[in-house]
């Protein structure tokens, strides 16, 4: 059993009695230099392992003591707790909470906790907050150091959000708390509150799939906005979820899924295309999206995905077939096709694995001398197929 107690700006001073008797009955304490310098009691002390996530063999071999772990604000909000929880169990897991810099901000603002959006930019790539900067939306963001208060403010200009309001909150509920603006002095442990407003001309960017095409860069190999809402909505994705992109073009696929909450990987053999699939990503907040320059079936992961989107190259021999092979049982395969040859793959595909075939058709009314007609766009071939 290992105890995680939640810590506040006062230390183990303002513990309750039964956190200071745990403290005292450990053989093992793990923590900060400063926390365990303020613990009085004749435990083995150990600093955390740096980087944390390279502490697990410490934990296993600790496993027949008893340990005590001191960590700051609520172990379960983006803390240690919720690690040690995956890592062993929750089971094996005793938390005491304290309450967290989001709770301590939102009764200093006034804010109701529901109402927010709780984030972090601690270990994260700064760029994946912009996927949260809808107009209106508060959000409690827990600074990496005293840098972020104004790299957040840089990144909210950036995308067209320098009208929003930033209060900075450093050391709450100690004796040095203070809230105030973006400045240059700012507390490494400091918490930003903001209400995002949209500055004007500039445009919010909605997470429902189909965003328009001039969010993407692009040389014209993108699927296109309405194609690409009904080739997500077959992808059906889900929270947590792994997406190939094969073929991936702009990216737009994996990017719109990855807005939906999944993870992705993104295959294309262009070079050039690959770092503007990255681009992309960073400016639409998913950082997060891999890319892997190559050809399919040659250049696919070794990783187990939850659905596969073949956007290009669905004729190049095997790539059909050995994304199949790869899916976990209820894996969705779907493939876009816009040329005779790929539709008579896709139909072959399809009369040996199931599916369905949907052929999708837009077109746009466009302006012809002083009248306008509809003009189409060439059709789309659309397999859908999930693994039995």
């Amino acid at each position: 059993m290992i105890t995680v107690i939640g810590l506040g700006e006062q230390g183990t001073a303002d513990l309750s009695g039964a956190a200071k008797a745990v403290i005292l009955g450990a053989e093992v304490l793990v923590g900060a230099p400063r926390h365990l310098a303020e613990a009085q009691c004749g435990a083995e002390k150990i600093v955390w392992p740096s980087p944390f996530s390279k502490a697990r063999p410490l934990f296993e071999s600790l496993s027949a003591r008893r340990v005590v772990v001191l960590a700051t604000g609520d172990p379960m909000w983006f803390g240690v707790g919720a690690t040690l929880a995956r890592w062993f169990g929750a089971e094996a897991i005793n938390v005491i909470p304290h309450a967290g810099v989001f709770s301590l901000a939102a009764a200093r603002l006034g804010w109701a906790l529901q109402d927010c959006l709780c984030l972090s930019a601690h270990g994260r790539p700064l760029d994946a907050l912009a996927l949260h900067f809808q107009p209106g939306r508060k959000l409690l963001i827990l600074g990496r150091d005293r840098t972020t208060p104004r790299a957040v403010q840089d990144l909210l200009k950036r995308h067209g959000r320098s009208a929003s309001i930033i209060r900075t909150l450093e050391h709450l509920g100690g004796a040095f708390e203070r809230i105030g603006e973006v400045g240059d002095d700012h507390a490494d442990l400091v918490t930003l509150a903001v209400t995002v407003a949209l500055d004007p001309g500039a445009r919010a960017l909605a997470l429902v799939p189909g965003l328009p095409d001039d969010a993407f860069q692009h040389d014209g190999r993108i699927t296109k906005r309405d194609i690409r809402a009904a080739t997500l909505a077959a992808l059906a994705p889900l929270p947590g979820e792994m997406l190939w992109d094969i073929g991936a073009g702009a990216g737009s696929v994996a990017i719109e899924w990855m807005r939906a909450g999944g993870v992705a990987v993104a295959i294309e053999s262009s070079a050039e295309r690959c770092a503007r699939i990255a681009l992309n990503a960073n400016a639409l907040g998913v950082p997060g999206l891999a890319v892997i320059t190559g050809t399919a079936p040659k250049a696919l992961p070794q990783t187990i995905p939850d659905a596969v989107f073949v956007g290009g190259g669905v004729t190049a021999p095997g790539v059909l077939e050995q994304a199949w092979a790869a899916l976990k049982t209820g894996g969705r395969l779907v493939a876009n096709a816009v040329t005779a040859e790929g539709e008579a793959t896709l139909l072959a595909f399809a009369a040996t694995h199931g599916g369905t075939m949907t052929r999708l058709m837009v077109q746009h009314l466009e302006p012809v001398g002083g009248f306008h007609s509809w003009v189409p766009a060439r059709p789309v071939t659309r397999y859908a197929g999930i693994k039995a």
